[in-house]
């Protein structure tokens, strides 16, 4: 397992709670020219704002995935992903790894997607308190991210994570499993791949991480 690095006082000692966070940084952003973890909007790097966003929807602890550059988390743990080069499947593998015992579901969230706020994150955890498996926010009926899985599930998405997808194919599998959270109206999936995002973005960004 790659080694973890508490970058705040929340991401150490306590009681783990049910709901932890995972934030997946470590893209290169090789269209943007900046690795995704140190792009900032509103004067805040992307993994900064990520891992907020978790924690104010609800989740503790929250680990952020980092690769292509390392950035102080404050609040979050950290863990590096040797491999993140190979795509998306090893960072979230690297992720789950990391997980505290304790954590008997994760909400998994992309640095590069910072119009996703608070109040998504906190959709999803609700959805696990009714007793959901598997849930996934929606836009205009079409699953996105973030996304929810229960500890159970963990070693399957790890499984099927390869290459430069996520959750994807576990999702595919086990389609009957998963809870729709309609998020239009508190979130927006868009993400950034270009300048032209960025600037796009930062024009809609709200305070506290909302969108």
């Amino acid at each position: 397992m790659a080694p973890v690095r508490a970058d705040g006082p929340a991401a150490g000692g306590g009681a783990a709670p049910a709901v932890a966070g995972l934030l997946l940084a470590a893209g290169a952003g090789s269209r943007l020219g900046t690795p995704k973890a140190l792009l900032e909007l509103d004067g805040e790097p992307l993994a900064v704002r990520g891992a907020r966003t978790l924690r104010a929807g609800g989740c503790d602890p929250v680990v952020v995935v980092l690769g292509a550059a390392e950035v102080p988390v404050p609040g979050a743990a950290t863990v590096h992903n040797p491999d993140w080069a190979s795509g998306m499947g090893s960072s979230l593998r690297a992720g789950l790894a990391a997980l505290p015992a304790a954590a008997e579901a994760v909400v998994i969230a992309l640095a590069d997607q910072p119009l996703v706020g608070p109040e998504a994150v906190r959709r999803l955890v609700a959805a696990r308190r009714a007793g959901a498996a598997v849930a996934v926010a929606t836009y205009g009926g079409r699953r996105r991210n973030p996304v929810l899985i229960a500890r159970e599930h963990f070693a399957e998405v790890a499984e099927l994570a390869v290459g430069d997808v996520g959750a994807r194919p576990f999702l595919r599998r086990h389609a009957a499993l998963v809870t729709e959270v309609p998020c239009d109206d508190v979130a927006d999936p868009a993400d950034i791949d270009t300048a032209e995002d960025l600037a796009r973005l930062a024009g809609r960004a709200r305070p506290g991480g909302a969108w």
